[in-house]
């Protein structure tokens, strides 16, 4: 309790600009009708805005409500205002075409994928919102012959046709079944197997440590960044955690872990032995650690964590235990836990976006601290404390150590957003 106390006083609000209710008749495009309870009036009787231009929208919502009872009211609250400002952001940055890029264009299908999963997350929002029709349209003519998504001229066809898969599972759309098998059919087509050629041109032998994996399109060095992109997509679109790939990925997964006890490659013998997770079989972008091998961090051990649970792998295996001691250990929010200090920041809203899809599976409320276990971590308020003083006054967020791309303010408020719509769940 003394540490939520804290955490309630350290909340930074977003402008209220932000969070004032529009009428809809002077919406540039109607893409909803707010939710209503059971009196007829909106939840919490609060609604936030998005400003208009080009491609904008902008629409009243409605406050999510939460799955959870975990939460006090002021911490849910100030969730519920922070996800609405986010998603008001979203909305107001969609260009002429419907779609989301990076400007000009640029990872069109990706960007408008991560966009369409936020938008999908709040009630006020489905498959029927024009908004979001207009969306899958522009994300679906990437659409290639073999199932995958994404711009040929651009690439990185496992990281775009992933979370193309989980946009359209949230759509909750029979007319969308089609695309997302014949997406998880390409993921697991490209997923490296014994006998496939190998980036080098030769052939995949069984103990070839990155069998399981997938890189960032066909025959690339695998890693577990787009690993674990594409187990959350098979997941949401209900691939069972016994599925073959399922796995292979998690025999992939135990070869990144630092623990010599199950990892037999040089990571786990060399390394710190602290059951956390590194990028590849041969680096981490953490860097070296002091006695020599991979340097475990943040984002990759919440990463690994979770694809673990998503393979099935029992919350009492050892390497699962190993990983949840190690996220008890480097617990915190302000930067990517154990990246070298030049490099803390780097990679955060992802951080932040793993580390509440992993806790949220784990599925425990508090997590107990490493060092004093009468402290407990409410992991949801904590994440709001601190995403609420990095909020933006347009409700955005935006990552000053701009590597991974993350100083776009609509990808890292992506990442805030499904962070902010899991943490909201039981």
């Amino acid at each position: 309790m003394r540490m939520r106390m804290l955490m309630l006083k350290s909340f930074v609000s977003i402008s209220v600009a932000a969070l004032l209710a529009v009428s809809l008749a002077a919406c540039q495009e109607k893409t909803s009708t707010p939710a209503k309870d059971g009196d007829g009036n909106s939840p919490g009787g609060k609604s936030s805005t998005a400003s208009t231009g080009g491609g904008a929208v902008t629409m009243a919502l409605s406050l999510p409500k939460a799955g959870t009872t975990a939460l006090e009211a002021e911490s849910l609250a100030k969730a519920q205002s922070l996800l609405n400002g986010g998603v008001s952001y979203l909305l107001s940055q969609r260009e002429a075409d419907g779609g989301w890029s990076f400007g000009g264009g640029a990872l069109e299908p990706a960007l408008t994928a991560l966009v369409l999963k936020c938008l999908l997350g709040h009630p006020d929002l489905d498959r029927n919102s024009p908004v979001v029709k207009k969306g899958f349209e522009v994300m679906l003519k990437h659409r290639q012959s073999d199932g995958a998504i994404f711009n040929p001229k651009e690439g990185q066809a496992a990281y775009t046709t992933a979370i193309a898969i989980m946009a359209m599972s949230a759509a909750n759309d029979p007319q969308l079944k089609g695309a997302i098998d014949d997406g998880v059919k390409y993921l697991q087509g490209i997923q490296i197997q014994p006998g496939q050629e190998s980036p080098d041109g030769t052939p995949v032998a069984e103990n070839d440590p990155n069998v399981g994996g997938i890189g960032y399109g066909r025959n690339k060095t695998p890693n577990l960044s787009v690993l674990q992109f594409a187990m959350e997509a098979w997941r949401d679109a209900g691939v069972p955690a016994d599925d073959e790939a399922m796995k292979r990925a998690a025999g992939f997964l135990t070869r990144l872990q630092n623990r010599s006890e199950s990892n037999p490659t040089a990571i786990g013998k060399n390394g710190s032995n602290d059951g956390g997770f590194v990028y590849d079989t041969i680096s981490s972008k953490a860097g070296m650690d002091p006695i020599g091998g991979m340097r475990s961090y943040g984002s990759m051990t919440y990463a690994g964590f979770k694809s673990m649970l998503y393979a099935g792998v029992a919350k009492d295996d050892p390497r699962i235990r190993a990983a949840y001691d190690w996220i008890r250990r480097y617990w915190r929010l302000d930067s990517n836990p154990n990246m070298p200090m030049a490099q803390s920041r780097e990679g955060l809203f992802y951080y932040y976006m793993v580390f509440a899809r992993a806790l949220q599976t784990l599925g425990r409320d508090e997590i107990p601290d490493f060092r004093d276990q009468s402290v407990e971590h409410n992991w949801r308020e904590e994440l709001f404390a601190q995403l609420g003083k990095l909020a933006q006054p347009n409700g955005s967020w935006a990552n000053e150590a701009d590597r991974w791309n993350e100083g776009s303010p609509t990808l890292v408020t992506c990442y805030a957003v499904m962070a902010l719509e899991e943490a909201l769940k039981k």
